[in-house]
């Protein structure tokens, strides 16, 4: 999947940035092909519903029995349904897989596999020069960069889509736990430096979802995190 995705990423992304000095702004702009396939946008669209809905019974009638789940080896659709904790209501499953499946995605196909659709856009169209473990993105539009960790705080720029760089060191946790952040301090290769709020950034790494049709049914086959 990795080398498929290194390919499509090279073609998706030319014609977005210009691939010259790291002194200048880059960006990682949406793409969604799901369009390209009136079947994939009908069950997504069912998908999305049934997330927003915490519907448990259709999330787990379309997970593949083979669903990867990590680099970890458990993968299957009964790990799945333990690690997610998927029959609560309070399982952290539900406001990630939305925000995943609502946010784009790119078709890939490996010799001799079926095509694949991997949400969201940020892992598909992510520059392949640019270290994944080390750069990140903003997540949306006309984001408020600030010059503190605060709401009062002036605003330095508005961000959308721009890569960056994050100092998760001096950014602002919520106070409970030291790795669950209210604000980033983050830098854009263009030198600007200040505070965004936290679901406003994004690794290329962070989760995705990878679907199939197999046997004229939307699967999915993926739901991980990490390289």
């Amino acid at each position: 999947m990795l080398k498929s995705r290194k390919f499509i990423c090279f073609l998706l992304f030319l014609p977005i940035v210009s691939l010259n000095s790291l002194a200048q702004e880059r960006y990682v702009l949406p793409v969604d092909e799901a369009k390209n396939d009136a079947s994939l946008i009908a069950f997504r669209t069912k998908l999305i519903e049934a997330t927003k809905t915490k519907n448990q019974s259709f999330i787990l009638s379309i997970v593949d029995p083979d669903i990867k789940n990590s680099f970890g080896g458990d993968d299957g659709k009964e790990n799945f349904k333990t690690n997610w904790r998927i029959g609560q209501k309070d399982s952290a499953f539900w406001e990630e897989f939305l925000t995943v499946i609502t946010n784009g995605g790119a078709f890939f196909k490996e010799e001799g596999s079926q095509k694949t659709f991997c949400a969201p856009f940020s892992f598909m169209v992510f520059p392949e020069d640019l270290d994944a473990f080390e750069y990140s993105l903003v997540f949306g539009e006309n984001v408020n960069l600030r010059a503190a960790p605060n709401l009062s705080a002036p605003v330095i720029a508005n961000l959308s889509y721009n890569v960056i760089k994050t100092d998760y060191q001096n950014s602002a946790d919520d106070g409970k736990n030291e790795n669950s952040y209210v604000w980033v301090k983050v830098t854009t290769l263009g030198g600007k430096t200040g505070f965004i709020v936290s679901r406003y950034v994004r690794s290329p790494i962070g989760y995705r979802a990878c679907f199939q049709k197999l046997k004229g049914i939307w699967k999915m086959t993926a739901f991980i995190a990490g390289d």
